[in-house]
């Protein structure tokens, strides 16, 4: 996975990368991803899998992520709010 550094990256182009990810890591149908898609009860992920999340999302920005930065992430929006937030700082 290469680093999203691109300064005009969209959030709808950040969305169509995690359902790459969510595809390849979870085999999560990227039909069923949306921004108000729930990671813990619309797509069954627990908390490994979260870490698991968390590290692709490493991968996609190339930044570290601090655990505080993902422990409110509840949705897929959150989870595209955390990268928007760490390619902009």
């Amino acid at each position: 996975m290469n680093a999203m550094l691109k300064t005009g990256i969209s959030d709808e182009d950040i969305l169509l990368r995690l359902k790459d990810v969510l595809h390849e890591t979870f085999e999560i149908d990227p039909a069923r991803v949306t921004p108000d898609t729930h990671l813990f009860t619309d797509l069954e992920l627990d908390s490994i899998d979260a870490v698991d999340l968390a590290i692709q999302v490493q991968d996609m920005t190339g930044m570290r992520i601090k655990p505080e930065d993902f422990k409110n992430v509840r949705t897929v929006g959150d989870v595209v709010a955390t990268v928007r937030a760490l390619l902009t700082r």
